[in-house]
């Protein structure tokens, strides 16, 4: 009991010492870059009895942050931007009993471009090695969203089976060179589209096996050419209303199309009725649809944890941004002059 209350005392004087207030990037209209706002005095949020409230040290960047900006994924405003982000746990609610203060951790979470976040204890959140160093939170900031969707996605949305022919877009973005690397796992033939030679080159790096230069190459020819005219068994397509014919072109009969991004916009309305003449299956996956469960995502984290500590999965961290200059990276990213990761750096 006297354990018990010391501790709360403990915990309480840990809270009393974070502030109210903190910079985040956040939006209160939709648009372009130009809505993006970084303030410095936004309330820190409070937590309840089974949460955690985490200092971030590093937040991962990702495309669908420019969903939510340009309202194709509908928010409540203000909204604080992010999905995921590494850090320490810096006061928790009375009844967690997994995390401790001065843990370290990353999860997945909304509003963690902020120096604070907040997440249930029973929520998508993993605990690192106590001697975890900035590049190994950097590492696992910059992995988890788009490792744990590719990892999900071809075991999931589509199972991969061993030579396989696959049909990968934007193949040396941070999603694309994690589904690169474990496409290769699975022993799939990878064909991978990019739009410049530079960025095929790394693709290849990283495990792909055909190269196609989107502004110089006609997509469907190259992967008719790569697979004897028979097309591919799945595709995973990240750009949506552009390549959406393509890709339906380039699937073979009983192939799987998975759908999972709107980089050129979302795909328009098609009649169901077009599957049928190849039997394709169409699949429009999210990644916590298949992490929900805490039995899924203890599955679906260790295997991360091992894969990146075994070596066998590498996360390119290409550039690392200061809090503040998140619309220059989400300009760089849209302009396509980006390849793999790219992190914030958390004040």
């Amino acid at each position: 009991m006297l354990r018990s209350r010391l501790k709360s005392t403990f915990n309480l004087r840990k809270m009393t010492s974070i502030p109210t207030v903190q910079k985040v990037i956040v939006i209160r209209e939709t648009g372009g870059p130009e809505v993006l706002s970084y303030e410095e005095n936004y309330p820190v949020p409070k937590i309840s009895e089974n949460e955690l409230l985490i200092k971030n040290k590093y937040a991962g960047i990702n495309f669908i942050e420019t969903y939510f900006r340009k309202g194709i994924y509908p928010t409540e405003k203000p909204y604080v931007l992010g999905r995921e982000a590494s850090g320490e746990v810096v006061a928790k609610g009375s009844s967690v009993t997994k995390f401790d203060i001065g843990d370290k951790v990353a999860y997945l979470s909304p509003h963690t471009f902020a120096q604070y976040s907040k997440i249930s204890e029973t929520g998508p959140i993993m605990k690192l090695p106590a001697d975890s160093s900035d590049e190994n939170l950097k590492i696992y900031a910059g992995a988890l969203l788009q490792a744990l969707t590719a990892l999900t996605f071809i075991n999931e949305a589509y199972e991969v089976k061993k030579d396989d022919y696959i049909l990968l877009y934007a193949a040396a973005g941070g999603a694309g060179l994690a589904f690169d690397q474990l496409l290769k796992l699975k022993g799939a033939h990878v064909i991978a589209v990019a739009s410049t030679d530079e960025k095929l080159q790394l693709a290849k790096q990283y495990g792909a096996e055909y190269l196609i230069n989107s502004q110089k190459d006609d997509i469907l020819a190259k992967v008719l050419e790569y697979t004897d005219g028979k097309g591919v068994d799945a595709a995973f397509d990240s750009i949506g209303k552009d390549t959406f014919e393509i890709t339906l072109a380039a699937l073979k009969r009983k192939g799987t199309f998975v759908s999972f991004g709107n980089a050129s916009g979302p795909v328009t309305p098609f009649p169901l009725a077009r599957l049928s003449a190849k039997n394709i299956k169409i699949a429009r996956p999210q990644l916590f649809g298949y992490i929900a469960a805490p039995e899924e995502w203890q599955h679906y984290s260790t295997e991360l944890v091992r894969l990146i500590e075994s070596h066998e999965f590498k996360a390119l961290i290409s550039k690392t941004y200061p809090l503040k200059d998140y619309r220059k990276a989400t300009e760089e990213q849209e302009a396509r002059k980006t390849v793999g990761k790219l992190v914030l750096e958390i004040p």
